[in-house]
C-alpha cells in the first residue's frame, strides 16, 4: 500500500476549499457560537502528550462549560476513574481541542486551544452541581472557534438510527476479557447501574 507522504501529494487529492470552510473560523466567541456551546451538554476532548493522545467525553445535565469571558471557557472534571489521561497531558502540554454536540443537530461546533487545570476554589464553586464541587477545572484559552461540516454525523444517522447497542459486549465483558477474569463480569455489570446514579458528580 502506498502511503502519501507529503502535503504536496495531500493536497493533490482534493479540492480547494470553499470560501465558507475558508471564513468560518473566529478566535473568540461570537454570539452565535457562544449560543451554541452554551446548549451543548456533551463535548469530546482531545488532548496530547509524551505517551500519545487521548480523547475523552465530557458530559453535564446543563451547559457542559462555563463562559469566563468570551477567549476562555472553564470544563469542570467531574467524577471519572481518576486515570486523569486527559489532565496529566494539559499539565505536560496544554494543547486542546473540543468537539461540542446538541442532541438532534448534525452540527458541531470546535473549538481548539491551550488548556490549564486549577483547582481554584472560587471557580469550583461557580460549578457547584448538587452540592458538589469538581475537584478541578481545565480553563481553555481559546485560539480558533468554528463549525464543523454535518455530512458526518449525517452519515451516520447519529440522532436519528436509535439504540444500536443490543447484543454488543458489555463493559463488565470487556473488563473481564482484557483482565482474564480477573476484573469486570457480570458482576461489575449489575452493580454499575446504581454505582453510576451515586456518584455522577
Amino acid at each position: 500500500m502506498d502511503y502519501l507522504t507529503t502535503i504536496e501529494a495531500l493536497e493533490a487529492q482534493y479540492g480547494t476549499p470553499g470560501e465558507a470552510a475558508l471564513r468560518k473560523v473566529a478566535d473568540r466567541l461570537t454570539p452565535a457560537y457562544r449560543e451554541w456551546i452554551m446548549a451543548s451538554r456533551l463535548c469530546v476532548v482531545s488532548t496530547v502528550g509524551p505517551e500519545g493522545t487521548d480523547g475523552s467525553p465530557r458530559g453535564d445535565d446543563g451547559p457542559v462549560v462555563l463562559e469566563l469571558d468570551d477567549r476562555r471557557l472553564a470544563l469542570p472534571d467531574w467524577m471519572g476513574n481518576n486515570r486523569i489521561d486527559t489532565l496529566r497531558n494539559i499539565v505536560r502540554d496544554g494543547r486542546v481541542s473540543l468537539m461540542f454536540f446538541v442532541p438532534g443537530s448534525n452540527n458541531v461546533i470546535r473549538v481548539n486551544g491551550t488548556g490549564r487545570v486549577t483547582a481554584d476554589e472560587a471557580l469550583r464553586a461557580r460549578l457547584e452541581r448538587q452540592g458538589k464541587l469538581p475537584r478541578t477545572v481545565v480553563v481553555i484559552e481559546i485560539a480558533e472557534v468554528y463549525s464543523q461540516c454535518a455530512r458526518a454525523l449525517m452519515r451516520a444517522r447519529t440522532w436519528g438510527a436509535g439504540d444500536e447497542s443490543a447484543g454488543l459486549p458489555t463493559i463488565g465483558r470487556m473488563l473481564a476479557e482484557v483482565t482474564a477474569g480477573e476484573v469486570g463480569g457480570e458482576a461489575y455489570d449489575r452493580a454499575w447501574p446504581e454505582r453510576a446514579k451515586t456518584s455522577l458528580w
